[in-house]
């Protein structure tokens, strides 16, 4: 008999856990052959999460928890997760129903023909979706995909169902800034991707604001690609280059016509300009110091308040 391990990311989701709940158990029931354990992730909400989660597995065996101390992520409430699975296989789900559940069953029927190690989604549409963070969730795929080669699928979810031999895999990546599309891609292994339409929450509201998605998005780029570097030393070659060949103009110029050089807008607009550029580079570089800082830390990636999973531990 397989065990199939559901991961649930939960912050502040009072409404949506139990609804996620019932629908989860309605799709395990209609497995035969099948044992299912259910992990719910709470990450330091502060709302009534953990109660309702905790209510669940007083009545139902197959419910876990693990709670943290504070909120710390949902890249760290995922690795929580998998770390603590004990499936065959193990699927991530946010509680929101935004991943119909009822794709489960077509997501391990394509796993039991031995072809594939993942089966994976993505969305077909943007539908609900407000038009600007669209077009910015668009253009974050385009570029990562033109600079990296690890190549992150647009609209990719993280809603997928994975051996135990690709979850293993994933949990040897041991960094501490996760950026899990991309991880997910760069161990490789064969992923079917199955297509749906975009859902709304079924209740509550999304956590991700703009600047959270953009912060995100600059963390994939940052930990699956140098070409911003590249970029940043591009730049200083080309506009020393320029200098150099202004510098030859302006002499020439003086020489042959007596005409120095006049007009202080024109050179505090490029005293801007390339103080501007400076900036920017040194902020790419320290962004990547950045990363690097925490990384040699060695700090948890996050702690565990309580569980009813036995022998847990800290993870670094």
């Amino acid at each position: 008999m397989d065990k199939i391990s559901i991961v649930v990311c939960c912050y502040n989701e009072e409404e949506s856990a139990p609804l996620f709940y019932e629908k989860i158990s309605e799709v395990a029931d209609t497995f035969q052959n099948s044992e299912f354990e259910i992990i719910f992730v709470n990450d330091g909400s502060k709302d009534k999460t953990l109660k309702i989660v905790k209510d669940l597995a007083a009545k139902d065996e197959r419910v876990k928890y693990i709670s943290f101390s504070r909120n710390f992520g949902k890249e760290a409430a995922m690795l929580a997760g998998l770390k603590e699975s004990t499936g065959d296989y193990v699927a991530i789900m946010d509680a929101d129903l935004q991943d119909p559940p009822e794709l489960l069953t077509e997501m391990y029927e394509l796993l039991q023909t031995k072809e594939y190690d993942c089966i994976a989604t993505r969305r077909k549409t943007r539908k609900h979706e407000p038009i600007i963070r669209s077009m910015f969730s668009r253009m974050f795929y385009k570029i990562i995909n033109k600079i990296s080669k690890t190549e992150v699928v647009d609209g990719a979810r993280d809603y997928r169902l994975m051996t135990r031999q690709m979850v293993d895999s994933i949990l040897s990546v041991n960094e501490y800034n996760r950026f899990s599309k991309g991880i997910f891609c760069w161990v490789g292994f064969e992923t079917k991707w199955l297509e749906y339409e975009n859902i709304e929450r079924v209740a509550g509201k999304t956590k991700w604001s703009f600047w959270g998605l953009f912060k995100y998005a600059m963390d994939g780029i940052i930990a699956y690609s140098t070409t911003p570097l590249v970029l940043s030393t591009l730049f200083g070659i080309i506009f020393c280059l320029f200098a150099f060949v202004m510098i030859l103009v302006i002499i020439a110029r003086t020489l042959m016509f007596g005409d120095p050089v006049s007009g202080w807008p024109s050179i505090i607009c490029i005293m801007l300009l390339l103080g501007g550029l400076q900036l920017f580079c040194i902020g790419i570089i320290g962004q990547y110091i950045a990363k690097t800082y925490l990384e040699v830390k060695g700090r948890p990636i996050y702690i565990v308040k309580e569980t009813n999973i036995n022998k847990i531990e800290v993870k670094i």
